[in-house]
């Protein structure tokens, strides 16, 4: 299965549309199979940012920049796997400072456009909320809910600790429990709280799958495609692959609203774009 086979696939089930009409269409589709997702990744010191990183995704990691000490710039990271690319930001915890945290206030409100979803970091053992909840409320604000999926980290270190070093205890799961309601209570989140534990390989597979709903559309699949590859569930790529026969009826239907096709162009594109979206759907793998 190669992409050019895909691409083929699609392009026959448009042959009732003009050329021109149909070679747009395809130009915008190469888009959404190269498209590059950019994650960013928060949490206060030792939050075991770089450990979830590397238990979720799979590839090559180099640094995009090199940034030098003392700045406040967030650190970004380019993830290869074969051919295709994501980019890791890693963004400073809120506070460490008060300080630092105003100049993070600038650098979060600058990049949050840019970022197709936070996941943002809180230790499960972590009390001090205060400063995550105004920083959430004052910096993210309504325009980037929808970007934050909020995840406890190192849930085998939550209070009572126990002797088990192969699972948590049902004591400790109980604990995680109320902290996720203090976290769903605190922040009223858009997407579920995710809890994990690297260490014990805990939470990751369901929070890999939540991330792939959390995720926009052209995003899912390549992200879906840099996973590591136990993580890339049955629900995962279903996710992924609605999501990529949905994103290219948007391409369909928004080349459809533009004022420069003609009116009979617009009908027959109407007309195709459901056999176009099932050839998206059935050809997924051959892309991702």
């Amino acid at each position: 299965m190669s992409k050019q086979e895909g691409i083929n696939a699609i392009s026959k089930a448009m042959t009732a549309l003009p050329a021109q009409l149909s070679d747009t269409i395809l130009k915008h589709i190469h888009s959404l199979t190269d498209y590059e997702p950019v994650i960013g990744i928060m949490g206060k010191t030792g939050a075991g940012k770089s450990s979830l990183c590397n238990a979720l995704f799979a590839g090559e990691v180099s640094p995009v920049s090199d940034v030098a000490a003392g700045t406040r710039e967030p650190l970004r990271f380019r993830l290869q796997a074969g051919e295709r690319f994501m980019t890791i930001v890693d963004l400073p915890g809120v506070g460490e400072s008060e300080s630092r945290d105003a100049e993070y206030a600038a650098m979060y409100r600058q990049q949050l456009p840019h970022l197709d979803l936070v996941l943002w970091l809180v230790k499960a053992d972590d009390r001090a909320l205060a400063v995550d909840e105004h920083f959430y409320c004052q910096i993210i604000g309504e325009d980037h809910r929808h970007k934050v999926m909020f995840v406890i980290s190192q849930s085998d270190k939550i209070e009572p600790v126990s002797g088990n070093t192969k699972s948590l205890s049902i004591p400790q799961l109980r604990s995680i429990r109320r902290k996720t309601e203090i976290l769903s209570t605190l922040f009223t989140p858009v997407h579920p709280v995710c809890a994990v534990s690297v260490r014990m390989q805990y939470g990751i597979t369901l929070m890999a799958e939540r991330m792939i709903r959390c995720l926009p559309r052209e995003a899912s699949s390549p992200v879906s495609a840099r996973l590591q590859q136990p993580l890339r569930t049955t629900r995962v790529k279903e996710t992924a692959r609605t999501d990529f026969s949905e994103a290219v009826g948007d391409v369909l239907d928004s080349i459809a609203a533009m004022p420069f096709v003609p009116q009979i162009a617009r009908t027959v594109l109407r007309y195709v774009r459901n056999a176009v979206v099932s050839v998206a759907h059935v050809v997924w793998d051959f892309f991702f």
